[in-house]
Parts: C-alpha cells; structure tokens; sequence
C-alpha cells in the first residue's frame, strides 16, 4: 500500500495530517524561517539553505526573502532562476521551473487542490503538478492554478490567474488568464 507520501506526489488522495508529511512540512518552515529572516546576505550561506530546501536548482536561484512552500523538495528549478519578493509555493506535487525564468513579486503557484465534496474535503486533499518553461517571465501578482504547463519564453501579465495550459512565445494574461498575442522572438521586443 502506498504512503500518503507516495499518493500525494502522484496526485491521488491522500491525508496532508500523515505524520511524516506533517515533519517534512515543518522542516520546509524552519528553513523558509531561516531564509527569510537571515541577517547576513553572505550569498554562500543563502545558497546552502537553498539546497537544502529545494529538490532542485538551489545552486543557482536567487530568491528574494520572504518566500514560503509547503515542502520545498518538490521543487526543481533550471539554472539561474529568480523569485521576486513575497511568493507562495504549495508544492504538494512536483512544481518544475525552467533555466533562466523570472518570477514576480508575490506571485502565487499552488499544485494543492481539494474535492469539491465537503465531507470528503474535511478528510483528504491531492495536487497536480505545474510544469514552467525556460525563460519565462511571470509577472507580480500571478497566480498558476494546479495542474497548468507555461511553455517556453512565454510572458504572463501582472495579476493574472493562470487556469489553463498556455502555450510558448505568447503574452498572456487576465482573470481568467488567456493569450493576447504571439511574441516574435527575433524582433527584440
């Protein structure tokens, strides 16, 4: 039988009051407090509570303080991703961050969703996983609903709600959040 660990990275139903997801989630708050509330900006220390948060890419994001997450190791940035100030990770499932991709300031990306069933909701939660494209630039405010894909060099707009896949080399934005146009890649804008 698969743990309420194993269930909730891979989507299906699971209790978030397991035990082991309770300490893994206090672990992700202790090192988020840290991050946040370090008084030295000594980059190598910064890095080294990075690594140990994220899955991924800690060696290289530059992340602006205060930043939160539900666990932090399912996160898994490309290189030289940066987070703006005040933003919100859920990761309950798998949250997949492309190279050199910016993110706004208090922009919001949730992969926890519940059932609409009440009765069930009081017992169980699942996710699904957002996956973001290289060079994407997320503007402030955003917020990617559970489940969503941003292809590549694709640009959201300040305050946008993100409920759908959208795809690359677009600007999108709006609530809810949808193409605007196509961005031409070769003409420098």
């Amino acid at each position: 039988m698969p743990s309420e660990r194993e269930k909730m990275l891979s989507g299906q139903m699971y209790r978030a009051d397991d035990p082991e997801l309770v300490a893994a989630r206090t672990h992700a708050r202790e090192l988020c407090h840290q991050l946040n509330h370090d008084p030295s900006a000594d980059p190598d220390a910064r890095r080294k509570l990075l690594i140990q948060l994220l899955g991924a890419g800690g060696e290289s994001a530059h992340i602006e303080p205060p930043f939160q997450c539900d666990y932090g190791s399912n996160i898994s940035l490309g290189e030289h991703v940066y987070f703006n100030f005040n933003c919100v990770v859920l990761d309950v499932c798998q949250v997949s961050v492309g190279h050199h991709t910016l993110i706004g300031p208090s922009v919001q990306i949730y992969t926890a969703t519940h059932p609409m069933n009440a009765k069930r909701r009081r017992e169980e939660e699942y996710g699904k996983p957002i996956t973001i494209g290289n060079d994407v630039w997320i503007g402030g405010g955003a917020i990617l609903c559970p489940g969503v894909t941003i292809g590549d060099r694709t640009v959201i707009g300040a305050g946008s709600v993100v409920t759908k896949d959208l795809p690359p080399d677009v600007f999108a934005a709006g609530n809810p959040c949808r193409v605007i146009r196509e961005i031409d890649q070769a003409d420098g804008s």
